[in-house]
This record gives structure tokens, C-alpha cells and sequence, in this order.
């Protein structure tokens, strides 16, 4: 049986890997395809098809894409999209805009913390990169502020905390018309992160049905077996199909490997097709 990776980045956004790396790995890890999800960019998508074309793997260019409910920040991936078209561009463009200003006031609080921080020292130490919260993270860890990730989240960057900002208010329809817009497909991101009760997930996934919702992330690196069958069974209640993804970030996320997750992930190419 083939295996495939419909969930993951590249330091195009938040992973650390090469677009052409993500790929390099997967053929490594014997899988036939990948879909390449950058936080609301499509930087990498270029490359990552152009080092597709010498391996035996297929690249299925795609986006997560933020979107707040209820005050929630969800996910929302989109699959098979056409990545050059304008409208969609410009989409990504406003989110990104919103995004820089963020990131803008959450190092000004770094940096009135007494941290050695600037938007310029960022961006120099993660060149051509869309800057998020892990960039902070390694960028605090690199210079001795904090002795891990983790704790550079819990003590500065998870809401609540000091240098936390909100994102901007884009809605989940806002996040999906620009999927569908541009001939993709959305699909709602490991749902189970919300740490919603059944109660309030399953309206969360009847509301985002409503707004064209087509498949729901159900194979996921941090699920656990039980996980998986409420995420199937909200599937088939609301006729969405169903993918899977390791969310791999490379060294951002070290437990996390290409494929396989946290070491007992695999999904089968059956879900292929759904996306393409």
C-alpha cells in the first residue's frame, strides 16, 4: 500500500525545510504524494512542483488559511488550488498585510521587554519567510531568552501571555470563497485542536458546511484512535470526505516526521482522490 501527506510546511511560512527539501524528504520517506499547506502563502509552490517533476511524487499545490469563530482561531486548508490565480493573490496579499502588522506590535512587545529584538534582526535571520509566532520562538531561543520552543510560548506567545496580539478578524466564509474561487477545495484542519466539546464541534463543522465546506482533516499526527473516529463520523453526518496530514514543520516540530508523524501515521492514497 502507497502512502501520501496531504498536510505540509515549508519555510516558505513556518517550517523549516526548503520547499524543494519538504519534497527531497517525502520521496525519501517513500510517499507518493504531498500537498505543500503554507499559512496563507503559496510562495513555495513554484518550487516545490519544479522538484517534483525529477521524483516519483506528486505535489498537490495548497494553503492554510486563518479564520476566527467565536473568537476561536481555526484552520482552514484549501487543495488543489489554482496558485497564480489574481483574485486569490490578492486574498493572500491582505492576509499577509494583516498579518506584518501584527507581528509589528508583538515585537514591539518583545522588545519593551527588554529583548534584543527588531523587525529588521527578524527578518535578516529568516529570510524571504512568512514571519509567525515559531519565528519568534526560535528567534528567542537563538538568542539564549528562552531554552525551548515550548517555553517561548508558554511564558511570551500563547494568548494570554505578554506578547500575545489576536489575529485580524477573517471569517471561515471570507477563507473559503478564496479556496473556491480559485478551484480549490476546503477542508477544515485537524479539528480536534480546538478542544471544542461534541457538542459545539458539531456546530462548528454544520456552520462551515453551510459556507461550502467539502472534507474534514481526519488522519493527524496528535489524534488519537478515538479522535479519529469522531472526526470520521462528523464526516459521513455532514457528506465531507476525508484527508489526513502529518502537519510536519521540520525542526519546528521535531517529533513530528514527513508521512508518518509522530511515528504511527500513515495515509492511505485512497484519500488522493478527494483532493484532486
Amino acid at each position: 500500500m502507497a502512502f501520501i501527506d496531504l498536510h505540509v510546511h515549508s519555510n516558505a511560512s513556518d517550517g523549516t525545510e526548503t520547499p524543494a527539501g519538504v519534497v527531497e524528504l517525502a520521496a525519501k520517506a517513500g510517499l507518493i504524494a504531498i500537498a505543500l499547506t503554507d499559512h496563507d502563502t503559496v510562495q513555495g509552490v513554484e518550487e516545490a512542483l519544479e522538484n517534483s517533476k525529477s521524483k516519483d511524487i506528486l505535489t498537490i499545490p495548497g494553503v492554510e488559511l486563518s479564520a476566527v469563530y467565536q473568537n476561536r482561531d481555526i484552520h482552514i486548508l484549501g487543495y488543489s488550488i489554482d496558485y497564480k490565480n489574481p483574485g486569490f493573490l490578492s486574498v493572500l496579499d491582505r492576509y499577509q498585510e494583516a498579518r506584518a502588522d501584527r507581528n509589528r506590535k508583538m515585537i514591539r512587545k518583545m522588545a519593551d521587554l527588554g529583548f534584543d529584538i527588531s523587525e529588521e534582526k527578524v527578518e535578516r535571520e529568516f529570510p524571504g519567510a512568512v514571519l509567525t509566532r515559531a519565528h519568534f520562538a526560535r528567534y528567542l531561543l537563538n538568542h539564549g531568552y528562552v531554552k525551548s520552543n515550548k517555553e517561548a510560548f508558554e511564558r511570551y506567545l500563547d494568548a494570554g501571555k505578554p506578547c500575545y496580539l489576536p489575529k485580524a478578524l477573517i471569517t471561515p466564509r471570507e477563507a473559503m470563497d478564496a479556496i473556491r474561487n480559485a478551484g480549490g477545495h476546503p477542508v477544515l484542519a485537524h479539528p480536534m485542536l480546538y478542544r471544542l466539546g461534541a457538542e459545539e464541534l458539531d456546530k462548528l463543522v454544520a456552520y462551515l458546511k453551510e459556507l461550502g465546506l467539502e472534507g474534514i482533516e481526519t488522519y493527524y499526527s496528535s489524534n488519537t484512535k478515538q479522535e479519529e473516529k469522531r472526526t470520521k463520523a462528523l464526516g459521513k453526518k455532514y457528506g465531507l470526505f476525508l484527508t489526513g496530514g502529518s502537519d510536519f514543520h521540520g525542526s519546528n516540530k521535531p517529533a513530528i516526521s514527513i508521512g508518518t508523524g509522530k511515528g504511527n501515521l500513515h495515509i492511505p492514497e485512497e484519500l488522493l482522490q478527494n483532493v484532486l
